[in-house]
């Protein structure tokens, strides 16, 4: 009998497209069920009434909320090709790199007019998405703001070291959670003419962020670029005109 694995998710929004890289990475077939936001199924409420966001993964009729819980039980589930150490102190490591990419460098509290937009808190409110986010564009406080963003990629510049991934030689637990700054940034930068990841500030940063874009199974994965670019310049419009 087949397994049962559904994802539900938004095209744009960097934690959904978490869970499609590990179950591209593992091998394992899912069905997909792309969410309108604005006007969420009954079926992603059933699977997901507390916080009532994506993405949500379904396997064998039992829900799973919440990315990096997500990614965690693919990678207990399917043993093949794992992305978490073996070893309990590589998987605590990696966990406490995760941990501060969520909380540090995309956990800040969202600005009302950003939660305002149900389509950009679908992608930006997974525990809020902020310091790297409002860095990104004029806000209150925007040079405190962008010194805060530019410290969290200094430590993570400082983390990567010599290594061609944050794990080491293969992509792993915390590269695909930091999918965000590898991604979604550069292509944010461009909507806005900000300057925040650069390889001349960054260049271990920078570079890692292009060998991720780039992986072979990565790249089946991620949302068209042309397309995420019009989304935030669309997005980024309506902010300022409401203003």
């Amino acid at each position: 009998m087949a397994e049962e694995v559904k994802v539900f998710g938004f095209w744009a929004s960097p934690f959904s497209r978490r869970v499609e890289i590990a179950l591209k990475l593992k091998g394992v077939d899912y069905e997909y069920f792309e969410e309108d936001l604005s006007n969420k199924s009954s079926l992603l409420l059933k699977y997901n009434p507390v916080h009532k966001k994506v993405p949500v993964f379904v396997h064998n009729g039992k829900a799973i909320a919440e990315s990096q819980v997500i990614l965690e039980y693919i990678d207990e589930t399917w043993k093949n090709s794992p992305i978490l150490p073996k070893d309990p102190y590589g998987r605590a490591q990696a966990r406490f790199w995760a941990s501060f990419i969520d909380e540090k460098s995309m956990g800040v509290t969202l600005q009302p007019t950003i939660l305002e937009n149900v389509d950009v808190k679908g992608i930006v409110a997974h525990q809020c998405l902020p310091a790297l986010w409002k860095a990104s564009w004029p806000c209150e406080d925007h040079e405190k703001v962008k010194d805060e963003a530019r410290e969290h990629l200094k430590t993570l510049e400082n983390e990567l070291k010599d290594k061609k991934f944050f794990g080491g030689e293969t992509v792993g637990f915390v590269d695909i959670v930091a999918n965000f700054i590898a991604y979604w940034l550069p292509l944010i930068q461009k909507a806005t003419a900000a300057e925040l990841l650069t390889e001349e500030k960054y260049p271990k940063l920078y570079q890692w962020g292009h060998e991720f874009e780039n992986h072979g199974v990565v790249k089946e994965k991620l949302p068209p670029s042309d397309q995420l670019i019009a989304f935030f310049k669309d997005y980024f419009e309506r902010v300022s005109t409401s203003k």
